[in-house]
C-alpha cells in the first residue's frame, strides 16, 4: 500500500464515521423502534382475527415482504410527490424502513405468539382475565422474549440496509464514501473501508445479541423457589 492511498484511507475514516453517527445509527434505531411497534400491532391483530383490520394487515405484509426495499424507498420519496405528498428524504427512509421491518417482524412475532401453549390462554381466561388482558400480560411478553434472537437479526440487517438511503440523497456512510471516491478515484480501497465499518457495527451488535441470548437463557433456566 503506497503512502498516498494510506493517507486517503486515514483521512476518509472520520468522514465515513461521522455520517454513520449522524444518519446511519439514528435511522436504524428510529426505524427499528417504529417497525417493532407496527409488527406487534399487526401480529396481535392477525392472531386475534379482527375483521377487516386483519385482512388489511395481511395485504400489507404480503406487499412489503414481496417487493424490494429499494423500490419501496423510491415509491415513497420519488413517487408520492406525483399525488401531492412531498416527504423529505430522512422521513421517507424512516417510513420505508419501518414499514419493511414491521412486515417481516410481524411474521416472526405472530409465529412466536402461536407457539405459546393454548393451555396458558385457557387458564388465564378461567382465572377471570379477558382475552385481551391475557394477550397483553401473559402471551405477548413470552412471545417477544422467545423471538428476541430473530428480531436482533432483523436489527443487524437493517444497519446494512440503511446504505440504500444513499439512493434518495441521504448522506449516510455509503454516500459519504461515494463522494470521497469521486474525488480520490480509489473505489476499491474506499469501498472495502466502508464495508469494514459496516462489518464492525454488525460484529458489535452480534456480540450484544449473544450476550442478550445468554442472559435470557440463564433467566429462563432459573427455577422458582
Amino acid at each position: 500500500m503506497n503512502s498516498r492511498l494510506l493517507e486517503i484511507l486515514i483521512g476518509s475514516l472520520p468522514k465515513i464515521l461521522l455520517p454513520g453517527i449522524a444518519y446511519t445509527i439514528p435511522l436504524t434505531l428510529i426505524s427499528f423502534a417504529i417497525g417493532i411497534v407496527i409488527a406487534i400491532l399487526v401480529a396481535v391483530t392477525r392472531v386475534m382475527k379482527i375483521k377487516v383490520l386483519s385482512q388489511f394487515f395481511q395485504f400489507y405484509v404480503w406487499v412489503f415482504r414481496g417487493t424490494p426495499m429499494l423500490v419501496q424507498l423510491f415509491i415513497i420519496f420519488y413517487g408520492l410527490p406525483n399525488i401531492g405528498f412531498n416527504i423529505d428524504a430522512f422521513p421517507s427512509a424512516i417510513i420505508a424502513f419501518s414499514l419493511n421491518i414491521g412486515a417481516y417482524a410481524s411474521e416472526t412475532i405472530r409465529g412466536s405468539i402461536l407457539s405459546i401453549p393454548k393451555s396458558q390462554t385457557e387458564g388465564a381466561v378461567a382465572c377471570g382475565l379477558t382475552i385481551w388482558q391475557t394477550m397483553i400480560h401473559i402471551v405477548l411478553p413470552q412471545a417477544i422474549k422467545n423471538c428476541i434472537p430473530a428480531l436482533f437479526n432483523s436489527f443487524i440487517s437493517l444497519v446494512k440496509d440503511t446504505s440504500l438511503a444513499a439512493n434518495i440523497t441521504i448522506t449516510e456512510m455509503f454516500m459519504a464514501t461515494q463522494r470521497i471516491v469521486a474525488v480520490t478515484y480509489e473505489p476499491l480501497a474506499l469501498y472495502i473501508e466502508v464495508a469494514a465499518v459496516y462489518l464492525l457495527f454488525s460484529t458489535g451488535l452480534t456480540y450484544l445479541q449473544r450476550y442478550t441470548e445468554k442472559k435470557l437463557s440463564k433467566n429462563s433456566s432459573v427455577s422458582p423457589a
